[in-house]
């Protein structure tokens, strides 16, 4: 490697930003309806999805450019993903990344709105990148569709909601967290390894990979939520017990959570490493996701 992870992180992380910002600026759009995205995707993050990405398509491909626009579009998907879920409706949470949420800067009506907006935008950016061909537009939307759409990211989403207030097993969680959050890091993964042409058994071991990621990714949320400090997280801690929701920590104790994210951590090594990454950004990621304090 070149850099080192927190260089590549924040090398990454910037120029997706701005190119975040550049798109939506752009749109001759009403003014209410742009000031309501931009809030939110200005709001930062850690645009950990796009950087799979990119390091996914990084460890395949040269032509860093095909990568982008799918990687934009990703993001869309997941702060309109924010937007909707911190609603009264849902998580009903006053704070995301340190600052109030959309529908409290705004309305509930304009943010439901701006999360619409970023969803469908997304697909047009895909549509008309100049860097992809057809043929790689059409499956990218298809799979960027799925990963989201009912099948996946929204039905872990109200699944989530039906486990409130009732006990579920590991197994239900892990299926939960699979498509609420596992199904867009899939996407992240696959997408890239799919642009730089990885072959049909790399990206088998690679969606692999991506499903125990997801897994680690959630254990880490689920510990933070018991104890990470708000200041760095920018959200109130406890949401999980306020909300009756079950978590890793409340199935298997703290402890017991943070050795099931270990073995998370050792089952997605082992299949970046059949994918032949095991040199690859994403190996670094895998801690970096596992480690995470926000």
């Amino acid at each position: 490697m070149q850099v080192n992870l927190n260089e590549y992180i924040d090398k990454y992380k910037e120029i997706v930003h701005q190119e975040l910002i550049r798109h939506l600026k752009q749109l001759d759009i009403p003014e209410s309806l742009k000031s309501s995205m931009l809030y939110s995707v200005e709001a930062g993050g850690k645009r950990l999805r796009p950087i799979l990405l990119i390091a996914s398509y990084e460890n395949y491909g040269s032509n860093i450019k095909k990568a982008m626009a799918p990687a934009i579009a990703l993001e869309l998907v997941h702060t309109y993903s924010l937007i909707h879920d911190d609603l009264p409706a849902m998580d009903n949470d006053d704070f995301r990344r340190g600052k109030p949420t959309n529908h409290k800067i705004f309305d509930e009506a304009t943010a439901i709105l701006a999360g619409d907006a970023l969803l469908t935008y997304s697909f047009e950016i895909i549509a008309d990148d100049q860097h992809l061909e057809d043929f790689e537009k059409v499956e990218l939307m298809k799979m960027l569709s799925k990963a989201a759409g009912p099948g996946g990211m929204v039905a872990g989403q109200i699944m989530d909601m039906e486990a409130e207030n009732k006990p579920i097993n590991l197994q239900q969680l892990e299926t939960i967290h699979e498509l609420k959050t596992g199904e867009l890091l899939t996407f992240s993964v696959y997408a890239g390894a799919f642009l730089g042409r990885a072959s049909d058994e790399e990206i088998r071991c690679l969606k692999e990979f991506a499903y125990y990621l997801g897994l680690i990714f959630q254990v880490q949320d689920d510990i933070l939520d018991v104890t990470g400090d708000p200041e760095k997280l920018g959200k109130s801690t406890g949401s999980d017990e306020d909300n009756k929701k079950s978590t890793y920590p409340n199935l298997l104790g703290l402890d017991g959570a943070k050795k099931h994210k270990e073995m998370y951590v050792q089952k997605a090594k082992k299949a970046l490493t059949k994918a032949k990454a095991e040199n690859s950004y994403l190996m670094a990621l895998t801690e970096h996701f596992s480690q995470r304090d926000h």
